[in-house]
C-alpha cells in the first residue's frame, strides 16, 4: 500500500512541530489535507490553493512531468487519514504522498491512519471488499505497517495549538502514547501477516488499542470509538483542540476548539470547495478554493 522511503524517521520528528520548530529559524507552517479517497484532482486543486493566493509561498508545485512535487519551503503538510477507497484513483494519491515524503526533508510530510486505512490492516474484521482498502494483498499490508513501525503513519500529530487526528477524541490524550499504541498493534499484525494467526490478530488489535483502534459499541462511529473512527456528533464544544477529518461536510466547520477539514468529497461534481487548513504558531486559517478559481481565507470559527 505504501511504498516509502528509507530509513526509518527519526523519533524526535514524529510526534510533532516542536523538533523542526526548535531547529528552524522560522517555525515551519502547517498545511493539512484530509479524506482525499482516490480523489486526485481534487487534492491537486486543494494544495495547489498556496500557490494560487499571493499570501503564501507554495507547498507543492506543478512540476513539467506534470506532476506535484515538494516545493522546498518552510511548512509542514499533513495528511489528515483516508487517502484511498471512493475515488478512481487510488494508486495515484498514494503515488503522490511517496513521492512527496521522498523529496521533502524528514519530518515534512506527515500521515495520521484514517479508518481505511484501518480497514486495509483488518480488512477480514470489516469486510468492506468491494473497496480498494479491502482488496489489498499480504505484501501491501504488510507495507502498511511498516511505514506505521518506521514513523511514517502515526495516529496523532501534534501543531501549535491542535493536534492532528483523523477522527479525534473528545478526552484528552497523550500524543507519544497513542502512537506508541499504533506501533505496536502495526508490530503485532506484521508478523501475524499471512499466517495462521492472520485474521485472529486483525481482531484483536482493534480491542487491544481502544483508544486508537478502538470501534463503537452499536456503531462504527459510535461515541466508544478510538482515534480514527470517532464521529464528529460525538465530539463536544469542550473536546481538546483538534484538526479532524473523518465526517464528512459541506465546508470547513467548527464545534468548540475543533475544526473539520473533510469537504473534498463534496467538491468533485461542483467547481470549487477544495480547501486546506492553514496553521502558524498564531493560530488557525483555510484556504478555499472559489468556483471562480481563485482561493479565499477564512478564519474560524468556520
Amino acid at each position: 500500500m505504501f511504498q516509502l522511503p528509507d530509513p526509518p524517521l527519526d523519533d524526535s520528528l514524529r510526534d510533532g512541530v516542536d523538533a523542526l520548530a526548535d531547529e528552524a529559524a522560522d517555525p515551519p507552517t502547517i498545511v493539512s489535507i484530509s479524506d482525499i479517497h482516490g480523489y486526485l484532482e481534487a487534492a491537486r486543486s486543494a494544495l495547489l490553493t498556496l500557490a494560487d493566493h499571493p499570501e503564501f509561498a507554495p507547498v507543492v508545485t506543478e512540476g513539467d512531468d506534470g506532476r506535484l512535487h515538494w516545493a522546498d519551503e518552510n511548512y509542514v503538510l499533513v495528511f489528515n487519514g483516508d487517502l484511498v477507497d471512493r475515488g478512481p484513483a487510488n494508486e495515484g494519491v498514494l503515488a503522490l504522498v511517496a513521492r512527496l515524503i521522498e523529496e521533502a526533508p524528514p519530518g515534512r510530510v506527515r500521515l495520521t491512519l484514517g479508518n481505511h486505512e484501518a480497514l486495509a490492516l483488518s480488512p477480514d474484521q470489516f469486510g468492506f471488499d468491494e473497496w480498494y482498502s479491502g482488496q489489498l494483498d499480504d505484501d501491501a499490508r504488510r507495507r502498511l505497517c511498516e511505514a506505521i513501525v518506521d514513523g511514517h503513519v502515526v495516529a496523532a500529530y501534534e501543531g501549535y495549538a491542535v493536534t492532528y487526528a483523523h477522527a479525534g477524541a473528545d478526552e484528552p490524550y497523550d500524543v507519544s502514547a497513542v502512537n506508541e499504541s499504533l506501533v505496536a498493534a502495526a508490530a503485532d499484525l506484521r508478523k501475524a501477516i499471512g499466517t495462521d494467526a492472520d485474521v485472529a490478530t486483525q481482531g484483536r488489535i482493534v480491542t487491544d488499542y481502544p483508544q486508537v483502534l478502538g470501534v463503537g459499541r452499536n456503531h462504527l462511529k459510535g461515541p466508544e470509538a478510538g482515534l480514527v473512527w470517532l464521529h464528529f456528533d460525538h465530539l463536544s464544544v469542550d473536546a481538546p483542540p483538534q484538526v479532524v477529518g473523518h465526517t464528512r461536510h459541506d465546508e470547513p466547520t467548527t464545534k468548540g476548539g475543533v475544526h473539520c477539514q473533510n469537504v473534498l468529497q463534496e467538491t468533485v461534481d461542483t467547481p470549487g470547495g477544495e480547501a486546506v487548513f492553514v496553521e502558524t504558531p498564531t493560530g488557525v486559517s483555510a484556504l478555499v478554493r472559489r468556483s471562480d478559481s481563485g482561493v479565499e481565507i477564512r478564519e474560524p470559527p468556520f
